[in-house]
């Protein structure tokens, strides 16, 4: 089937709402999900303000794939505890939101260009039910997610955040989550914040507001300083997803831009219609 068939047949299974926003969180510890922080509650203001979706399609840092695109087709996606040697109490929260098998099959048909298949095995990793629990409390909106393509350049993922805008006009809060500077081997506990991470941070930050996302994505140009700020680059994949579902008709706001621990950026932003 051709992508001009299934936007078609998305487009009439759907009915038609104002634009939606796009938002990408930095998640940074699991242990947001326990504690009262200022990154919890920048995100349950956030889940106040933003317009009620029909359902959140979440890109997490967590679930990587290789030379392909999966899509959770689950009934009810499974909290998926992907940490260790955390609190007890952290492992015993659950996220009963359910999925939607429709529209999730609909979005795998939709990325069909990008190498997509359907999977029904992963459900919900920490970097979706961490803050979904403060956007959206009481489980209620149908949730699902998208993998990363580590097999890939960074460009692809802008070519998904695209793919996926259509569903910004059909009531689908697109959700990235992972963090714009993310190197665990550089963490400095109780420190000041590293200078690559705060360069890299800025760096994003300045080319993220004149929509320079071709420099975003541009890995040879990035070079050594993207390589310090992301030895792996799954937590930066799911902002430039973010960014790719964007266009010219939103305005940019962002928060929670802290630098945790040393070399974890905690920027958040959100594209919005104007």
């Amino acid at each position: 089937m051709s992508v001009v068939t299934d936007l078609q047949r998305l487009r009439d299974s759907l009915a038609p709402t104002d634009r939606m926003p796009v938002v990408f969180l930095g998640h940074g510890s699991p242990m947001n999900a326990l504690e009262d922080t200022s990154f919890s509650r920048a995100w349950t203001e956030l889940g106040q303000s933003l317009p009620r979706p029909r359902a959140i399609l979440v890109v997490s840092a967590h679930w990587m794939t290789q030379g392909t695109t999966l899509v959770d087709v689950s009934a009810m996606p499974r909290t998926i505890h992907d940490f260790y040697g955390f609190p007890e109490p952290l492992y015993q929260m659950h996220y009963d939101a359910p999925g939607d098998p429709e529209l999730a099959r609909s979005v795998a048909a939709l990325l069909a260009s990008h190498h997509s298949d359907v999977d029904d095995t992963w459900g919900l990793d920490h970097g979706a039910w961490t803050i979904l629990k403060y956007l959206y409390p009481d489980a209620d909106v149908p949730v699902f997610q998208v993998s990363i393509d580590m097999g890939r350049d960074l460009a692809h993922q802008l070519e998904i955040g695209r793919a996926l805008s259509e569903l910004r006009d059909r009531g689908v809060l697109i959700l990235g989550s992972g963090n714009v500077v993310h190197n665990l081997r550089a963490l400095r506990f109780g420190g000041a914040p590293q200078d690559f991470a705060v360069e890299f941070d800025k760096l994003f930050e300045d080319r993220l507001t004149v929509r320079d996302f071709a420099s975003l994505a541009d890995r040879p140009k990035l070079g050594n300083l993207l390589r310090m700020a992301h030895p792996s680059v799954d937590h930066y994949l799911p902002a430039l997803t973010i960014a790719g579902a964007s266009d010219a008709r939103d305005d940019l706001t962002f928060m929670t831009d802290a630098i945790e621990l040393g070399s974890v950026s905690m920027r958040s932003f959100v594209f919005h219609a104007r």
